[in-house]
């Protein structure tokens, strides 16, 4: 923790220039964030292909997963020990179109320049980076189940009861402000679904309030509660 201290200062300035969010907390939870980032990013080894490393890209990236889990007990995606940063879009596997990020049993992968995209909030509704941790976190509870979040995983069965339908009728056709791509599988659903709760709150719940409500019992986090209280205080 004392190690911690030393950090605090440096961590604060990084993430308040980056983080809308992070700003529009209180200071104890402020204090938890910073925390959880410095922790996060010492449990992990980041690697940098074609892109030149600064002392804040392990920090934004470990900043946005803290974002996601903050409500979490459980928050280090620990059977993740790898995170590699790509410079833009890459080709993996056999897919022909490029890939902005994604998860696999071989660690987490983002390209730099759409995650700051996402963080500066230049491209409405994505966030690639909250996008690709979404996905983390269901892996660690799901997949590997070496992070099971007991609270997360018996809450999950209740965001479906909610969210399945929806996704059922985008299958079918049906437009919503998640837009096609949650359509493509359930995992693209609950990834684009986490982007939406943070990037777009006050609409989402506007539009589709079962699965804000939902989304927020999950994460045990309200973005739109915390946007409002934000501006109350200002």
């Amino acid at each position: 923790y004392k190690q911690f201290l030393s950090h605090e200062t440096f961590y604060h300035s990084v993430i308040s220039k980056h983080f809308k969010y992070y700003n529009r907390l209180g200071l104890a939870e402020q204090r938890k964030f910073l925390f959880r980032t410095y922790m996060f990013k010492k449990s992990k080894r980041f690697h940098y292909i074609e892109v030149n490393e600064s002392q804040e890209m392990p920090i934004l990236v470990s900043a946005t997963s803290v974002q996601l889990t903050l409500g979490l007990e459980k928050y280090h995606l620990n059977y993740f020990r790898d995170i590699y940063v790509l410079r833009d879009d890459y080709h993996y596997g056999f897919y022909s179109r490029p890939f902005q990020g994604h998860v696999d049993h071989s660690g987490i992968y983002l390209s730099w320049d759409n995650f700051m995209k996402g963080v500066k909030g230049l491209t409405p509704n994505c966030n690639v980076g909250l996008h690709e941790m979404g996905h983390a976190l269901a892996y660690v509870n799901f997949i590997t189940q070496t992070e099971e979040d007991k609270h997360f995983k018996k809450e999950f069965k209740n965001f479906s009861k909610v969210a399945r339908p929806i996704y059922n009728a985008m299958q079918e056709g049906t437009k919503t402000l998640l837009g096609d791509y949650a359509g493509t599988n359930y995992h693209e659903f609950w990834a684009v679904s986490v982007e939406v709760f943070f990037e777009n709150p006050v609409r989402m719940k506007h539009e589709l309030p079962e699965l804000y409500d939902a989304m927020s019992r999950l994460l045990r986090q309200d973005p739109m509660e915390v946007f409002l209280n934000a501006r109350l205080a200002a």
